[in-house]
This record gives C-alpha cells, structure tokens and sequence, in this order.
C-alpha cells in the first residue's frame, strides 16, 4: 500500500503533532521507500528497521531519531504493531550511558570521567543494542575502582533515564486515605488495562498481550505498584515482555525478556551478566523512585532487592514508607 500522506497528516494533527515535525516524519518515511526501493513499507520483515537505522548512523545520524519516532507513529497509524515493538527495542534506554558520561563530569570532574571513558566509544542510538552490555560491563568496573561502591551507586540511584510519571498517582492516594487501598486499586487499574489491550490487540509498551500474560499480571500482586510489608513496599516490574518470559524454556532467556535494560539484556542472553555489577540496577531502583516520590510528596529510599542481572525471574524493589504515612489513615494528615 503506498503511503496515505493525507490520511498520516491527520493522523498525526489528532496526536497533536506541529505540522513541521509532521513534515520531518513524511520525510523520513519517503526516504525509507527509496532505500528500500517500494512504495509500500506497511510489512516490512522483522529486522529491517534496525537495519536501516544502522545505515542510518553510518550516513546520516542525525535522522535516527526523528525516523524512529515517524515509525512509531506509522506503526500505530497502520496498526502494524510490530513495527511499534522494534522501534521500542531500539529506542529503549538509549541515551542512559550519555546521561551517566555527563553526570560523571558534573559531580568528579572532567579528569575522572575521561579516566573512566577512555577508548570507549558510546553507542549511537539507531545500532543494535545487544552489544552495548560490553560498555556497561568496562564502565561500571572503573566506577567502581575509582569511586567506590557507595559512590557509584549514588551517581546511578536517580536514575539514568526519565519518564513520565502517573498525574494521578498522588491525588488517589490522598483520596483513598490507605496504603494498602491505594496499592490494590493500582494493582487493578493495571490487570484492566492489560485486559484492555487483549481486547483491543494493542502493545502495552513494547510487548502484546494475550490471557496468559494478563493471568501474570493479575496473579502477580506486587506488580505495580506493589504489596505493603511493615514499613515497606515490595513491588516488582512488569517484565518487558511476559509472553516471551513465560514460553522461554532456558533460564537465560525467561531473565532476558522481564528485564528492559538493553545496556544489561545481551549480556543475560549470553550468559555474561556475572562480568556487569549488580549495582547498575540502582539505576532501575531510581525509576522506580519517581514514581514514589510523586505518591509521597518527598523524596523515598528504594533498594533493589533482586533483578534479572542478579538471577531472579523478576526484579524486585523495596520502597521504605516515611513515617508519616506507614498507618493505614496517614495519608489523611
């Protein structure tokens, strides 16, 4: 089918995309035709977009992302899902090692972080991100040496990536007055939205949902946001992708799919994650922190308990509650 320009401006005026971005993504799209010599790029085989992304970093790089973001709009446009779940792949956490490159140099100085990044050569976005745990395993050795855990673990606790937070999360807290309510009325909103996707045969994320991956979810109380244990909340993320998780025979694999971290993920496939510290999960514990410190208005402590990276099917976080709301009624004072 050849590109419906048209039928795409519209599209993309309803997601409140400006005309002149709108443009760049047709652009993208037609640039994509004639390298790959059709007009019609609604089914191209798996793999294609990476590889053209790759060409991309060689000749144009400045193209990568703006044509990640015209293919996932165009993905969902079309409805060709799996477009949308190759450019997640792709684009997932792809400026972490830049953000830890320049929070190095702001808190030790340029001298340290050029000591701890020499003959490294960082990733572009748009290659594929399986080799990238080499980086991280070099990386987060010389931090390490140089810093110390404490240190280390302390330039990665605030996370090394943003995301948009829940606007709702603090105001249903305050409404339902109770942890544990609050933790429950989460827990649902998620198995309805996952059912919601089932039905609808859209992504949650990057990964397609099907009964058994909605019985996971359901089934699994502390994902998202958690259980309440004394003063502290236990919760595990929503594995990357569940489907793949749960039909993996080989335990490298199952701990592929749940994690997202594409600077940690192919050293899991290949059996190497023992070479990449555990602490680089801190990383992860702080993602888990915006979202908690939104919810109680201040900044929470949060603890990796175990991770993929570490050999559990799962990862794991404890959120400490302060103190002023660890009773049932707190969250009224």
């Amino acid at each position: 089918m050849v590109l419906n320009e048209t039928a795409f401006r519209k599209y993309l005026s309803k997601r409140k995309v400006d005309p002149e971005q709108a443009q760049t993504f047709l652009n993208c799209l037609e640039e994509l035709q004639k390298v790959q010599k059709t007009d019609n790029i609604d089914s191209l085989p798996k793999g294609t977009i990476l590889q053209y992304t790759e060409h991309l970093v060689k000749v144009n790089p400045d193209a990568v992302l703006d044509t990640l973001r015209a293919l996932y709009n165009y993905g969902y446009f079309i409805k060709n899902y799996d477009y949308v779940a190759e450019v997640l792949d792709i684009h997932e956490g792809y400026n972490a090692m830049d953000n830890l490159f320049d929070r190095v140099a702001e808190q030790f100085g340029e001298t340290v972080r050029d000591e701890i990044f020499t003959d490294i050569q960082l990733p572009p976005l748009g290659v594929d991100p399986e080799p990238k745990c080499e980086v991280t395993k070099i990386v987060m050795k010389r931090l390490e040496e140089t810093l110390g855990e404490d240190k280390t673990i302390e330039l990665l606790a605030p996370c090394l990536h943003g995301h948009d937070v829940e606007p709702k999360a603090r105001e249903d807290f305050l409404k339902l007055k109770d942890i544990d309510a609050f933790l429950e009325f989460k827990h649902q909103t998620v198995v309805d939205r996952f059912r919601q996707h089932m039905k609808n045969g859209t992504l949650e994320y990057a990964q397609y949902v099907d009964e058994d991956v909605v019985a996971y979810v359901e089934n699994t109380p502390t994902i998202s946001p958690g259980i309440r244990e004394g003063d502290k909340i236990i919760s595990t993320k929503i594995p990357y992708h569940i489907k793949a998780m749960l039909d993996a025979k080989d335990p490298h694999m199952k701990r592929y799919y749940v994690c997202y971290c594409p600077w940690v993920r192919g050293a899991i496939r290949n059996g190497t994650e023992d070479e990449i510290s555990s602490n680089f999960c801190h990383c992860s514990a702080g993602f888990t922190k915006q979202y908690w410190d939104i919810v109680f208005n201040q900044p929470v402590k949060v603890q990796p308990i175990e991770t993929a990276l570490t050999g559990a099917l799962h990862c794991k976080f404890a959120i400490e509650i302060p103190k002023k709301y660890q009773k049932k009624d707190a969250a009224n004072r």
